[in-house]
């Protein structure tokens, strides 16, 4: 196996700033939403489903290490199940990719509204209201990014993804002890009616497992991704955590999908925690539509043709923008990517295939047989629990 590492790749600490940045993304918004929809007692919930994700996160690797053939996360599907496991895992992947960039486009149109409450767009006589106009200017703005073939001039989003993290907590918490909010909030105790929602909300944070294949195939030192993946899960908990508890104390019950939308107007931490969650979508944007475009082209075989590349793109950007705009509900959306795409794709599918895959080689299973299934378990009662209520809440906001 020596053979197969790579001489030249990634170093340990470049790959911890990967996996951190795959790891934290808009979540950090809506933990302390979530938090406050299923109470104290759901904390516990928040650290078992860490717990599970970085246990899945080893999984996987487990599985590209028994082929040499196995490179993505599909790959893994196919190697599992053959083809149709290939294009299974595919759809959640692409799908959950698609959602989370409808909920960048949502993101954006409720920060945005905030910063101009007034503002109103008159296009060819028709009058657009804030939110809905700002949708439409990001998805203009944004656009062009989509175009581009070569994803390198991205790379540096994860420098700005993780520093913008790190500013949204600093700003968070000094609106809380210099601006006049405190802590003061108690919260409740557990609160069950709104767990479904938490656990939905918490499996979203931790879905990162799309890019951990990538993420080890590229290691210098295959043999440190164990540590590396432990780092970036004790760094994105604390920080989520951290997160959650300070919005939550400030805030209580009153928290709105996104705490930015709580946070005073005209505070100067207020508009940095802002504009910080503004920056994150518009880098982050062509990276979520790039691995969806090339997947349809390589199916319709048209990789090499530029025009119909860039249709396809502008495509995807066209449908994500009508979607946002019919379905404007942050949390509901984020609720339904987590429940039945984040926790699909982080909980059962690598699970379900290290089972199949490893009963190929005939190792002696009989331990990690029992967490696993208990994994599904959990995984299965998330997704049908956590899908069912995602969706009637989506249904009783028309």
């Amino acid at each position: 196996m020596e053979n197969n590492t790579p001489k030249s790749g990634t170093g340990f600490f470049k790959t911890c700033f990967n996996g951190v940045n795959a790891l934290s993304g808009v979540g950090i918004l809506s933990i302390p939403y979530a938090l406050s929809q299923g109470g104290w007692l759901s904390v516990l919930i928040f650290i078992t489903i860490a717990i599970i994700c970085f246990y899945t996160g080893i999984l996987l690797q487990r599985c590209i290490d028994s082929s040499s053939l196995v490179k993505t996360y599909p790959d893994i599907g196919e190697l599992a199940f053959g083809r149709k496991g290939k294009i299974i895992v595919a759809i959640f992947l692409y799908l959950e990719l698609y959602l989370v960039a409808i909920d960048f486009l949502i993101l954006e149109g409720d920060n945005l509204e905030k910063l101009f409450p007034n503002a109103n767009f008159h296009v060819a006589g028709l009058k657009i209201g804030s939110k809905p106009g700002f949708v439409l200017i990001f998805s203009l703005m944004v656009l062009p990014t989509t175009w581009l073939r070569s994803l390198s001039m991205l790379a540096y989003v994860a420098l700005g993804g993780v520093m913008a993290s790190v500013i949204l907590i600093a700003s968070v918490l000094w609106v809380g002890v210099f601006d006049g909010v405190g802590f003061h909030e108690k919260g409740v105790t557990v609160n069950w009616s709104g767990m479904p929602t938490a656990m939905s909300l918490y499996a979203f944070c931790f879905s990162g497992h799309a890019v951990f294949p990538m993420i080890y195939t590229g290691m210098r030192n295959r043999k440190a991704f164990p540590m590396v993946l432990l780092i970036c899960f004790i760094i994105c908990t604390l920080s989520y955590g951290l997160t959650g508890i300070i919005g939550y104390l400030m805030y209580g019950e009153s928290l709105n999908s996104q705490v930015t939308l709580n946070l005073p107007s005209k505070r100067v931490a207020s508009n940095v925690a802002i504009y910080t969650t503004l920056i994150n979508p518009f880098t982050k944007f062509a990276l979520l539509i790039t691995p969806i475009a090339e997947a349809i082209e390589d199916s319709l075989h048209v990789g090499k043709n530029r025009t119909i590349g860039i249709l396809i793109r502008t495509a995807l950007v066209v449908s994500t923008t009508i979607v946002a705009l019919v379905v404007p509900f942050f949390a509901y959306v984020v609720a339904l990517t987590g429940s039945f795409l984040s926790s699909t794709v982080t909980i059962l599918l690598p699970c379900v295939c290290y089972l199949k895959i490893s009963s190929k080689t005939s190792r002696n299973l009989r331990s990690e047989l029992v967490v696993c299934l208990g994994i599904i378990t959990i995984g299965a009662g998330v997704i049908v629990i956590g899908t069912y209520n995602s969706l009637k809440q989506i249904v009783h906001s028309f």
